[in-house]
C-alpha cells in the first residue's frame, strides 16, 4: 500500500521479493557454515532454516507443497546469479525482478533485527526459568 511506497521512497532501495531474499540468504549461510567450526555451525544452520519460513508460508498459502517448493527454490537459486523467488500462480521458481515483485529494504532489515532480539529474549527467559527450577529442587 501507501506505506510500502513511502518506505521505498525513503530508503531509495527495494529488494527482490517472493521469498527470493530468504532463499538467497539461506544458501549463503549454508556456504558460510562450512567455513566455521564448533557450536556456531548449529546456530548458523538454525538461523538459515528459520529464514525459510517466509517462502514455506508463501507456498502453503498458495496451495503448494512446502518441501517440494523449498527444494526447487534452493536448487534454482544455487544455479542462478540472480535471486530466485516463488511464482505464486504456478508454484515454480521465478526471477522476481523480471516479474516486478519487490520487498521493502527497511521492512526486511527490521524483521531480521526483531527476530534476533526476540530469540535472545526467549533464550534469556528460558535460562531464568531453568535457574528458578534448579533452586526449587535444591
Amino acid at each position: 500500500g501507501l506505506r510500502a511506497i513511502n518506505n521505498a521512497l525513503v530508503d531509495k532501495c527495494v529488494i527482490p521479493g517472493a521469498g527470493a531474499f530468504e532463499v538467497r540468504v539461506y544458501n549463503e549461510l549454508n556456504k558460510y557454515k562450512d567455513t566455521v567450526k564448533g557450536k556456531v555451525r548449529l546456530g548458523i544452520q538454525a538461523f538459515a532454516e528459520a529464514l525459510l519460513v517466509i517462502p514455506k508460508n508463501l507456498a502453503i498459502n498458495s496451495g503448494y507443497d512446502a518441501q517440494d517448493t523449498i527444494v526447487k527454490l534452493t536448487e534454482e537459486d544455487r544455479l542462478n546469479p540472480e535471486p530466485i523467488g516463488l511464482d505464486l500462480s504456478t508454484g515454480e521458481p521465478m526471477k522476481p525482478v523480471d516479474m516486478h515483485v519487490y520487498d521493502n529494504y527497511l521492512v526486511k532489515k527490521q524483521i531480521l533485527n526483531s527476530c534476533s532480539v526476540i530469540a535472545s529474549n526467549l533464550l534469556l527467559v528460558d535460562e531464568v526459568m531453568r535457574a528458578g527450577m534448579t533452586s526449587l529442587k535444591g
